[in-house]
């Protein structure tokens, strides 16, 4: 008797669910790497050149800080098992825009960035250092964050009153996409910031200039007072309350332990080791992590570490193509890839604003905070972001710790 098959429609459908669930943490991997990648190296590039780099310098830092954290993120997935995730610090690139170049030029800053690098090693093992950072007001380091950022947001209007026909393509793809598929408007304005580019040059008969390969430029670092206050520090605390701690609290909120010495290991020992090569920070991710962590990394969570390693090895091939990034972005129009670099910032100043400026009985030592890093002031050759720290700590010492015996104000 012939046997009839049974449930096929069934099977059939469920065989590509299967594979895409296979699938799923390989294809998560790749998406985060993408828009942690394309969202934010303007920024970085952007904050390399203020404190001094030339255009051959920071092209290799922004490779050198891409393999670092995409190697990072090979050996922390692979060694733990965890969806974990690295990135560039972000908010740490903007500091250094707003600080620009301090005394010592560029050795000066490799070498506060090499000290970065053994503060964060430090942070892992050593208790007290980690409970100094924790001491810090969460209202001041997110105010100061906030100030360093405002000039940087406000580049997008700048570049659309200075150049509407190049910079308009470019804001108008991002609200577009921005209703559309958020997590997609900050590559897609840099897609069309490429192509407005690339028509202006032929326009103009510009060319190119630079190896459009990634090189490595070695810088001896070394060390200055005003480096080590006005950029070391505040990066450090940047890096730290603003990127590791957030990116713990996604991982765990996912469910999954978080490797912390492990984690602050590899991010302080590659950030060392990309300091020469002119890498600044790196640092757990926080907005990307909960890419490969989350439901999007497919429905068996034992598997979706597989997600952090597809991105630790994409990172690595986006880093082959930090060199023409550099080379091409070099010759754009004054403003323009500002302009980009200021949308992908704009929601990490909404963020920081809002937890700087929410609680009402802080709000005047974070107010003088976010306007003082906001100014940008230089003084002694110290940068802006730590004399915002320093007079947000003296305003609440000041006006908003109760006397003794007084009852703290609520709300």
């Amino acid at each position: 008797m012939r046997r009839t098959p049974t449930h096929r429609s069934g099977d059939q459908t469920s065989a590509p669910s299967a594979a895409g669930a296979r699938s799923a943490p390989y294809v998560a991997g790749v998406v985060t790497a993408l828009v942690g990648f394309t969202s934010s190296f303007a920024v970085v590039l952007a904050g390399l050149r203020a404190v001094g780099a030339t255009p051959e310098e920071a092209g290799s830092g922004l490779f050198a800080v891409t393999v670092a954290f995409g190697v990072g993120i090979i050996v922390l997935a692979a060694w733990h098992r965890v969806p974990v995730t690295l990135a560039w610090s972000t908010p740490g690139a903007a500091l250094l825009v707003a600080t620009g170049t301090v005394d010592g030029g560029w050795p000066a800053a490799v070498g506060a960035f090499a000290l970065v690098g053994v503060l964060v090693v430090l942070t892992g093992f050593v208790p007290w250092l980690a409970r100094a950072v924790e001491r810090i007001p969460p209202a001041l380091a997110q105010a100061m964050l906030a100030g360093i950022l405002l000039p940087l947001v406000l580049a997008p209007v700048e570049a659309v009153a200075a150049i509407p026909l190049l910079a308009l393509p470019v804001v108008a793809t991002w609200l577009v996409v921005t209703r559309l598929a958020p997590r997609w408007a900050v590559p897609a304005a840099l897609v069309t910031c490429l192509v407005v580019i690339a028509v202006e040059l032929a326009r103009t008969g510009t060319t190119v200039t630079g190896s459009l390969l990634p090189a490595l430029t070695w810088t001896t670092p070394t060390l200055t007072v005003p480096a080590v206050v006005g950029i070391a520090l505040p990066l450090y605390v940047v890096t730290m309350a603003s990127q590791n701690v957030p990116g713990a609290a996604v991982l765990r909120s996912f469910g999954y332990p978080v490797p912390w010495r492990s984690a602050m290991a590899v991010t302080g020992v590659g950030t060392l080791a990309g300091a020469p090569l002119g890498g600044h920070a790196i640092n757990l991710a926080a907005l990307s992590a909960a890419l490969a962590a989350g439901e999007e990394a497919g429905p068996d969570r034992d598997r979706r570490w597989l997600a952090a390693l597809s991105a630790g090895v994409t990172y690595l091939v986006l880093a082959a193509l930090s060199g023409a990034l550099v080379a091409v972005t070099s010759a754009a129009p004054a403003g323009l890839v500002e302009a980009v670099a200021g949308l992908a910032l704009l929601g990490a100043f909404g963020a920081a604003a809002l937890t700087a400026l929410q609680d009402t009985a802080g709000r005047t030592s974070a107010l003088v905070t976010l306007l003082v890093a906001a100014a940008g002031v230089t003084v002694g050759g110290i940068g802006g972001a730590f004399w915002a720290l320093v007079a947000g700590l003296v305003v609440r010492a000041v006006l908003e710790r109760p006397a003794r015996g007084e009852t703290p104000p609520t709300g």
